[in-house]
């Protein structure tokens, strides 16, 4: 793959790089900081590009179960299919973190296309677990 193709662009969070200038992100550390802005951004959240970004924002007071995993993995994989065009997302998957029920791992399995070289990104999401002890869905009714 061409690194024209790839690119070079801010590193994020945004730094100072030795010399005083703008940290430069470069190659797969460009792209990896590019998918987790993405994934970092609430639809609505930047004034200038309010579609830009990925609506499992819209998923933090949900309960952490399967049906949310489903809409989680759905929302990622819609987010960087539109706004990352630079990898081929292979994969999705989403399981709660073992010593924290309120994070859930999100792990994008993903490729640089025209690469068949496979990589992973797991990014971690936030939720807000439930007051009080937990109700199955069909005690609340």
């Amino acid at each position: 793959m061409s690194e024209h193709f790839v690119g070079a662009g801010w590193a994020f969070p945004l730094r100072i790089d030795p010399g005083g200038a703008i940290a430069l992100a470069r190659r797969d550390r460009e792209v990896e900081e590019a998918m987790r802005l993405v994934l970092a951004t609430a639809p609505g959240e930047r004034p200038m590009r309010p579609e830009f970004g990925c609506a499992v924002h819209d998923l933090v007071f949900a309960p952490s179960n399967d049906a949310t995993a489903g809409r989680i993995r759905h929302e990622v994989r819609a987010a960087l299919d539109r706004w990352e065009p630079r990898i081929e997302v292979h994969d999705v998957t989403v399981a709660p973190a073992p010593d924290d029920p309120a994070v859930l791992h999100i792990d994008v399995r993903y490729a640089l296309r025209g690469t068949s070289n496979p990589r992973s990104l797991v990014f971690p999401f936030y939720v807000i677990p439930p007051e009080g002890p937990e109700t199955d869905e069909s005690e609340r009714h």
